[in-house]
């Protein structure tokens, strides 16, 4: 699920400077009603590898806000008046009035997140913390507490240079984290991305904050914290969640941005591989433990990216009573009048046979956000919904397969422009397609944000460069031969 938070990204010194005063005003702007109208709360848990400036990060939110009206709490190992004490005593005990905000280190994740890395828990009694967690944010968020999770990232090679460096100050050592340091950065970051995975909800969302670059993480941090209260406010009562951190002013850099799309086949190299994949799909799909397990299909991508010619060289070898293709187009009035996910559920297929989505329930987090057919809280509650739908199929046996087909806006106009002058391809564009297209960047935004958040260890994304049709083909059945074999 970090995905694009891996990636380096930027902001020079003069693009921060810039916008700093912008940071403070909206912070300003946010914390000031709150204080005045006193409506709820706010708990900022800052959590991540060490390393990463949380401290820092902290201290120019400190410099920006109100301080009157801002405490910061940390929390190592309990002393003796908290071990006589159930665990979240303390937490109780420091939370903060109406009005004002309080910033967590060592918040109620710490000590699973230890336990866990040093396998003092399994992963039955792992679980069962993570609901003990979530009962209690729930319970918070009910009673008018603003709570804003924050993961600081960092890639390995990062933080080993980040650590080298704190380690010459003396008077740093003390904020380590033993759980968080370099010897744990695999388990860490393992169970940060569990942890994100089953605790981050409409109530009580976590945000991914790429650290490599400073300026990037404050504004990360500023925006997203201004943000989510300035919502908050104007909800009212309702259980307002915040939106991913996008900075104003600084492209973001997401998962699909970092897809290469160079990527080439040559014909003869094309025909090679596509017949040696397509056989072996026609093979594995004969396997006789196919019948103990499904398999869905899932096809997403820009416009024009291809997903039809991919899903037709994907069926060709597969017996037609096995497989099923659904086409997602807008929602009936029999579907809109049930949850969204109903119209999914219904298509899932038997066990034995595969179902193959052109577009899906995906839609919810592109298409409906982007173009306000969700409202804000119902497209960012989906990613969990999303989430664990898709775990429901993997924990019954099934292969889910997910592609993101992607080309560059110079090519998705090339291929427009080429249905509009071909007869038989007319029907393939419409005045939708000129519409979205309009939204590139918003739609490329919520693509990333998709992705980030619901590539699972079950059910991962697969990024295909599709500026080359014959690549992007090949490696669909490449990857979805993988997963056969891999499971069967």
């Amino acid at each position: 699920m970090f995905e694009s938070a891996r990636l380096p990204q930027k902001m020079d010194k003069k693009t921060f400077k810039k916008l700093e005063p912008k940071l403070r005003e909206a912070l300003l702007a946010a914390q000031l009603p709150v204080i005045e109208k006193q409506p709820f709360s706010t708990l900022i848990l800052v959590d991540g590898l060490d390393g990463a400036g949380k401290g820092e990060a902290v201290a120019r939110l400190y410099g920006w806000m109100d301080a009157r009206h801002l405490v910061c709490n940390a929390y190592g190992e309990p002393m003796d008046e908290a071990r006589l004490r159930p665990p979240l005593w303390r937490y109780w005990r420091d939370l903060p009035a109406k009005g004002d905000t309080a910033i967590v280190f060592g918040s109620w994740y710490q000590s699973v997140l230890k336990d866990w890395i040093y396998k003092k828990i399994d992963e039955d009694a792992f679980e069962k913390a993570l609901v003990r967690i979530r009962r209690f944010e729930e319970m918070l968020a009910n009673e008018d507490v603003l709570i804003l999770k924050f993961w600081f990232v960092l890639p390995k090679k990062v933080q080993e240079e980040r650590l080298k460096s704190i380690e010459k100050k003396h008077a740093a050592r003390h904020v380590l984290s033993d759980w968080a340091a370099l010897k744990h950065h695999k388990k860490a970051s393992e169970a940060g991305e569990k942890i994100i995975l089953e605790t981050s909800k409409g109530y009580a969302p976590w945000f991914v904050i790429p650290s490599q670059d400073p300026e990037y993480r404050d504004a990360a941090l500023a925006q997203t914290v201004a943000g989510a209260m300035k919502l908050k406010l104007e909800d009212g009562d309702g259980h307002t969640v915040a939106a991913p951190p996008v900075v104003g002013g600084v492209r973001r850099e997401t998962a699909v941005d970092a897809i290469d799309l160079t990527a080439r086949l040559e014909k003869p190299d094309y025909e090679r591989l596509r017949d040696e994949y397509q056989k072996k799909l026609s093979d594995l799909s004969d396997r006789k433990a196919l019948t103990k397990t499904g398999v869905v299909l899932v096809f997403q991508g820009n416009d024009a990216a291809g997903k039809g010619g991919a899903i037709r060289r994907v069926i060709r070898p597969l017996d037609p009573r096995i497989y099923k293709v659904h086409p997602i187009s807008a929602p009936s009035d029999e579907e809109k009048a049930r949850p969204y996910l109903w119209r999914f559920w219904r298509r899932v297929p038997r066990k034995g046979h595969f179902a193959i989505f052109d577009r899906s329930w995906y839609e919810r987090v592109l298409v409906e956000r982007v173009e306000g057919f969700a409202g804000h809280d119902d497209w960012l509650r989906a990613y969990n919904e999303i989430n664990e739908f898709e775990q429901e199929l993997t924990d019954f046996g099934y292969i889910v397969c997910k592609f993101w087909l992607a080309i560059s806006e110079e090519e998705q106009l090339r291929r427009f422009k080429a249905r509009e002058d071909t007869a038989y391809k007319q029907h393939k564009i419409t005045d939708e397609d000129w519409r979205n297209r309009l939204k590139w960047d918003q739609y490329a935004i919520a693509a990333g944000d998709m992705i980030d958040r619901t590539s699972t260890h079950y059910a991962p994304w697969t990024l295909v460069s599709s500026e080359d049709k014959r690549h992007a083909r090949v490696e669909v059945l490449k990857t979805i031969c993988e997963r056969l074999e891999e499971k069967l």
